[in-house]
């Protein structure tokens, strides 16, 4: 290769086949000349030359204030712990201790009547649940043997009555009735008239969404009380006939007094009880026919004694 060679193409000789010439690279156009700034004119009497404004003179720096050495003191003894920083952890507040609450919050004094008194209601309770199981549970030898226990445990107040459970439940109306000879404030003798007190039960009850079970209950059992234990002649049947009659009396006589049946400062003397008893009428699909006239059964006169009057006022 020739060195005057451009590149790596060879240098054409003279008889060389013509190839065809490249055209010449376009010429770069040239960058526009900025305009020329047109010269202020000189002002006649000017000089040429502009001259430098003094250069300003610096100020000497004032010097600091002379002052006099403080005495040296000798460091303080550290009397205190030290006082906590960031990087120092920060020390748990003390546990406080455990809160005593029920019985274990009382004193040793208290604490012994408490848990007595606590014992002899487990007890209380666990000898009624024991007294209703044997009373409602079928005869066997246990209850046979406890049978004078249970009954003067259960009876009256107690008492369990499993008659909503029946095949055939009770389809009739009973209503309890009192009336009474009382001696008026001023010594006159009178016979009062019949009082319903089943009615009266009832009349409290409608309109009362949470009654007591005294209002539901105490007239009705106690009169199936006393039915259960006296025959059709009003004679005692078993031991437990006294202590029916006297409930049911001392019951009448307190809804007397309530009712002021003897008026003011007047004393009831003797009461007599019935009971009316009606059938409910078939409904309209039936064929069964029922009289629904009231039956009384008419109870004969008792006397009030003084703690008749004192049970009923207690």
């Amino acid at each position: 290769m020739d060195t005057y060679d451009e590149g790596s193409a060879p240098r054409r000789q003279p008889g060389d086949p013509t190839t065809p010439e490249s055209p010449p690279p376009p010429a770069s156009p040239k960058a526009p000349e900025a305009p020329k700034t047109p010269e202020a004119p000189e002002l006649p009497g000017a000089s040429a030359e502009t001259p430098a404004p003094p250069a300003a003179q610096p100020h000497p720096e004032p010097s600091p204030p002379q002052t006099e050495p403080l005495p040296q003191t000798e460091p303080l003894a550290q009397t205190g712990p030290l006082p906590q920083t960031d990087a120092d952890p920060v020390a748990a507040p003390p546990t406080p201790p455990p809160l005593h609450t029920g019985i274990a919050s009382l004193s040793l004094r208290y604490q012994i009547p408490a848990a007595f008194a606590l014992a002899m209601i487990a007890l209380v309770a666990l000898v009624h649940v024991g007294m209703v199981f044997l009373h409602v549970a079928p005869a066997n030898t246990l209850s046979k043997t406890h049978a004078e226990a249970v009954n003067s445990w259960i009876y009256p107040e107690f008492e369990q009555n499993w008659k909503l459970f029946a095949p055939n439940p009770l389809q009739q109306n009973i209503a309890v009735q009192v009336r009474a000879d009382v001696l008026t404030k001023a010594g006159d003798e009178q016979t009062t008239g019949w009082y319903d007190l089943s009615a009266l039960d009832g009349a409290a009850l409608a309109g009362n969404p949470l009654p007591s079970h005294t209002q539901q209950n105490e007239l009705r059992r106690a009169w199936d009380f006393y039915t259960s234990t006296h025959d059709a002649n009003a004679n005692p049947v078993g031991m437990r006939g006294d202590l029916s009659e006297s409930y049911l009396r001392r019951i009448v006589v307190m809804r007397l007094e309530r009712e002021h049946a003897a008026g003011a400062g007047g004393t009831v003397e003797r009461v007599q009880v019935r009971s009316s008893t009606t059938n409910l009428k078939p409904p309209s699909w039936s064929t069964e026919k029922v009289s629904t006239q009231p039956v009384y059964r008419v109870l004969p006169w008792w006397p009030v004694s003084t703690s008749d009057r004192t049970g009923a006022n207690s």
